[in-house]
């Protein structure tokens, strides 16, 4: 069997939790959740929630993982992998996402939306923690390729997700199906070990929420990350997907 592998580049707080759920619905289609986290904690010392389990729970070789994981025989059509970009920090060679089967895009959000969230959930941030500088490199890199990568806005996603996903699907090489629009709530396979620290919002969704705009005050402390962040999410949503 030919296995049409999906790739998900994402920065972190974009419903990228809820788009690896609307993908695992297909019954064609088997998901993967933040494979790399555990290299990424083992190598980054990062303290987050969880994270002797997330260890535990996966390699900590990324090697290992690329061959064991991504590149690893599937017994569905369709390999839906949720990445976090950042996760791409410590060495990891990205060169898997040119094999040959295999489909990238990616997941932004204005960081004036998700970089509160964030530091909310894990504190003090560098720049390394939002992934739009791995977004940004992988993207280029997959373009001096000649290989094509779709760019989806997380907002634009929860303002139309039945056009959105019409269109990921189109740019991506396979059929939509309209299971992806609605699933049971609570826990799934595909979840990582670490879903109850993180996943409490898409643990009770059975469908993408609408979108609800920030309207608390930015923090100060934040502005140089967002000026920073700001330039690589206008860059790379300039390329991005509309709904179809």
């Amino acid at each position: 069997m030919t296995t049409t592998r999906i790739a998900m580049w994402s920065c972190p707080r974009t419903v990228s939790t809820a788009l690896l759920r609307s993908f695992s619905n297909r019954p064609d289609t088997v998901g993967v959740d933040e494979p790399l986290y555990a290299h990424y904690l083992a190598t980054s010392g990062k303290q987050h929630p969880m994270r002797e389990n997330v260890l535990a729970s996966q390699s900590q070789d990324w090697s290992k993982v690329v061959e064991r994981v991504l590149l690893a025989p599937v017994d569905k059509p369709i390999q839906f992998v949720k990445h976090m970009a950042h996760h791409l920090e410590g060495g990891v060679d990205s060169s898997f996402a040119m094999a040959p089967n295999m489909v990238n895009f990616f997941l932004i959000r204005n960081p004036r939306e998700m970089l509160p969230s964030l530091f909310k959930d894990i504190g003090p941030l560098e720049r390394f923690d939002t992934g739009f500088g791995r977004q940004l490199e992988l993207y280029k890199r997959l373009k001096e390729e000649g290989r094509c990568a779709a760019v989806v806005d997380s907002t634009e996603l929860l303002a139309n997700p039945e056009g959105m996903l019409r269109s990921i699907c189109a740019a991506v090489g396979i059929d939509f199906d309209p299971c992806m629009l609605q699933w049971e709530a609570g826990e799934h396979a595909c979840y990582g070990v670490w879903a109850p620290a993180w996943y409490s919002k898409v643990l009770t969704s059975t469908e993408f929420r609408a979108h609800q705009p920030k309207t608390d005050t930015f923090p100060a402390e934040l502005e140089a990350l967002r000026e920073w962040a700001t330039g690589i999410y206008q860059e790379l949503s300039a390329e991005r997907l509309h709904a179809a």
